[in-house]
């Protein structure tokens, strides 16, 4: 008996490793399914399914404060592409805090509550970083399906010796399946080129020609047709975000108040950014007693 315990339990083991394996080289189908009223999912890799999110943690489009020209970029791409016309993939990189992964969601949900004539169904759908390898799976179940699909990765960015960059680069650009035109993918980063400075540096020294071996690493980011840089904000843009949610969520204090409080959180957290505006914001309504969300 309990060497049967034991087979079973290898046979389940193997089998795991083998739908891993299979995952990881595209070669399974996925069973995701696309449900009435919902418009965000997650992707599972490992499982090949679309986990559904029925309510997306974002802030209205609005509340983006300092970023007023890339929100602009962004959503009249992404309006081209819910409207069935040409648009580009995104990367969205620089400074942290600055609203990259929450202007992604803010588009989303903006185009998906506009009623305009013609436009398509919009799907947001997260793939983490770890899971890019199954990024042709997930695309050849959205092939020829009806809605348009938004394929977003948040904080990507690939470390020494990784190869999954490689995949990557084939989906977005060149590849024989390539992209399906029902798809864009956006990605958020703290690197503009994805990869770890000195990872390129290490190519250009070891190479037998520099030259070609950095621009494998740099060519990944020029897949992306729209490269958007966020960057720090100054005191004033900082005090400007402060202001929007402070308004927003109807708290009550005085503007003296707000900017003293402001300043000083943000001294003790050494930067100013618009994640810096909404942890301090909640810190105020919690003095106020006034409840968000």
């Amino acid at each position: 008996m309990e060497n049967q315990d034991q087979l079973s339990a290898i046979s389940a083991t193997l089998e795991r490793i083998a739908h891993a394996l299979d995952a990881l080289a595209g070669t399974t189908q996925a069973t995701a399914a696309i449900e009435d009223g919902i418009d965000a999912y997650l992707w599972d890799g490992a499982e090949q399914t679309l986990i559904p999110v029925p309510h997306v943690n974002r802030v209205p489009l609005d509340l983006l404060e300092g970023v007023a020209h890339l929100r602009d970029i962004l959503l009249d791409n992404t309006l081209a592409f819910a409207r069935g016309h040409g648009a580009n993939n995104a990367l969205l990189w620089g400074a942290r805090g600055m609203g990259k992964s929450s202007m992604v969601k803010a588009i989303h949900a903006h185009i998906t509550a506009l009623e305009e004539t013609g436009l398509s169904r919009l799907i947001l759908i997260e793939i983490a970083r770890e899971d890019i390898a199954t990024l042709p799976a997930l695309l050849r179940f959205l092939v020829g399906r009806p809605e348009r699909f938004i394929i977003y990765c948040d904080d990507l960015s690939f470390d020494r010796d990784e190869s999954s960059y490689k995949a990557l680069k084939s989906v977005l650009d060149g590849g024989l399946e390539g992209r399906p035109p029902n798809t864009v993918f956006y990605a958020t980063s703290n690197r503009r080129h994805l990869m770890p400075r000195d990872m390129i540096d290490n190519e250009r020294s070891t190479a037998i020609n520099p030259g070609e071996a950095v621009e494998e690493k740099v060519s990944l980011s020029d897949r992306f047709g729209l490269w958007l840089g966020f960057h720090n904000c100054d005191q004033d843009t900082y005090l400007a975000m402060v202001r929007n949610y402070v308004a927003h969520y109807g708290i009550p204090v005085d503007e003296s108040e707000m900017r003293a409080k402001a300043i000083e959180w943000s001294a003790t957290r050494g930067s100013r950014s618009g994640r810096v505006a909404i942890q301090f914001v909640r810190h105020l309504a919690g003095e106020k007693g006034k409840a968000i969300s």
